[in-house]
This record gives structure tokens, C-alpha cells and sequence, in this order.
């Protein structure tokens, strides 16, 4: 899998994929290596590598499509309790390939996924400073 072109070879019809929703702006299908079943990806039809290449307006449509999938999941037959909406953004964040996605995970209790992690408590200082600083890089 070259993961600067599979979803481009999903879209164009190249590669396989069970396909779940389709419109004129964004494809979901099952996911190849799901975390849960019922695992579902949701990608723009337009070539992007990050959120920051993303029409703002079709970033809305995924989690539009999403929101779609999560009630369709619950009411089909995986059945799920829940559902994580999980989208990285750039190596760090964890992201393989590299055309942006949602994924929409189905979580059933002791399904074994989960975000691990340990929050912090920072200061209120250190928090108003960190918002302040992410206000301004908003530019608005």
C-alpha cells in the first residue's frame, strides 16, 4: 500500500473497498485493519494531505457524514454503545496515510480500544497564556 495514493486509488475506482456512503464530496468505507468491527473511514474526494490543505467546507462534511455513519452503525447490526470519531493529523499525530480521513469507530464495552494517555493540571496561568497565544495565531 503507498500511502500517498491509496484513497486517490479508492475514489478513481483502482483499489477495492467496501464501500458504505458516497456523495459528490466525500467516500466511506470499511476500514482493512479496523480496531473494532463496523470500523469506518470517511475521505474527502479531493486530494489532501493535511487539514490545512482542507476546503473548510468539506472538512464539516466529513463529520456531517460521520455524525450519518455513527447513527447507521448503532442501528445496523453491529450495534455498537458508542462511537469515536478519531482524525490524525501529521506523523506525530499518528497519521499513515497521508490523504486526510475520519475514521468512525463502533465501541462496544471491553472492545479493548481506547486513547491512552495521562491528562495533566496545569496552572490557570500557563492555560490562559497557551490560549492567548492560539488566539492570536487564529488571526482573526
Amino acid at each position: 500500500m503507498n500511502p500517498y495514493t491509496i484513497f486517490g486509488d479508492i475514489i478513481a475506482g483502482r483499489a477495492e473497498a467496501s464501500r458504505v456512503y458516497e456523495d459528490d464530496d466525500v467516500l466511506a468505507f470499511m476500514d482493512i485493519r479496523p480496531m473494532t468491527p463496523g470500523h469506518l473511514l470517511v475521505v474527502p474526494k479531493v486530494a489532501a494531505r493535511s487539514l490545512a490543505e482542507l476546503d473548510p467546507v468539506v472538512g464539516g462534511k466529513l463529520f456531517q457524514v460521520g455524525q450519518r455513519l455513527a447513527a447507521a452503525l448503532r442501528a445496523s447490526e453491529v450495534g455498537c454503545d458508542g462511537v469515536n470519531f478519531f482524525l490524525a493529523d501529521g506523523v506525530t499525530a499518528g497519521q499513515e496515510v497521508f490523504h486526510v480521513h475520519l475514521h468512525v469507530i463502533p465501541r462496544t464495552p471491553g472492545d479493548g480500544f481506547g486513547l491512552r494517555g495521562r491528562p495533566t493540571s496545569p496552572r490557570r496561568a500557563d492555560l490562559d497564556y497557551l490560549a492567548g497565544s492560539i488566539r492570536g495565531a487564529l488571526g482573526d
